[in-house]
């Protein structure tokens, strides 16, 4: 059965200091279900998600918190560790690796850790983490192989960074479009501008854009 004491006490902990801390957990309006919960945290500095909200959609098992919550990110992000197109999250401490210990605030600052430094390993959304690394294997050739690292005799296997910069003006992109509701017009503009993408409005829409004149890349529209 869900603790709600503990749960309430989690709330006012977690809200006590949210301008430092930069996350928060509020009921969604009008309700007093407390097994379902909205959570916000801001982008980290220096990531391509600084400026931003992004909303936690946060559902509470009977077992909380001898089960972990389960969190789903309502503002779209592009990320390899979440998915874009539904929001899921691949992390191991609300998985496997969750604890009674731990608290929804650690949750939700461990989603904030996780803006700064993706994991593209373990990812959520592949076509994300292909943008940061890629893996090469090849067959040992009189026992080398050209500039790449071996991991078991037969067998070797490089990381190397892919298109880390589209990645990282990809991501600015959706941070501007999804999570900064302040942002002008004439600000979201030249944001997109300088990132190679256009935008005349306000709704989204997918197309397919030349991003240079010798690559091309999926890109985003938006129409009046």
């Amino acid at each position: 059965m869900l603790d709600v004491s503990r749960l309430q006490k989690e709330l006012v902990e977690c809200n006590r200091d949210k301008q430092i801390s930069g996350v928060s957990i509020s009921l969604p309006d009008g309700s007093h279900d407390l097994t379902h919960l909205i959570g916000s945290i801001t982008g980290p500095v220096s990531s391509p998600y600084e400026g931003g909200t992004f909303t936690i959609d946060i559902r509470l098992p009977n077992g909380y918190p001898f089960e972990p919550p389960k969190m789903q990110f309502v503002t779209k992000v592009w990320h390899p560790n979440i998915s874009s197109q539904n929001g899921a999250i691949c992390l191991d401490i609300l998985k496997d690796q969750w604890s009674p210990a731990l608290t929804l605030k650690t949750a939700l600052l461990s989603l904030q850790a996780l803006l700064s430094s993706p994991e593209p390993d373990d990812p959520q959304d592949a076509v994300v983490a292909q943008q940061i690394w890629a893996l090469i294997t090849g067959i040992p050739i009189n026992g080398f192989l050209h500039w790449q690292i071996m991991l078991e005799p037969s067998t070797f296997v490089i990381k190397y960074l892919r298109d880390y910069p589209k990645f990282v003006a990809t991501a600015s992109h959706w941070t501007a479009a999804f999570a900064k509701t302040s942002v002008g017009i004439e600000e979201k503009v030249n944001n997109y501008y300088h990132n190679g993408h256009f935008q005349f409005g306000m709704r989204l829409v997918p197309t397919c854009l030349y991003h240079s004149t010798s690559q091309s890349s999926t890109s985003h529209v938006y129409f009046l």
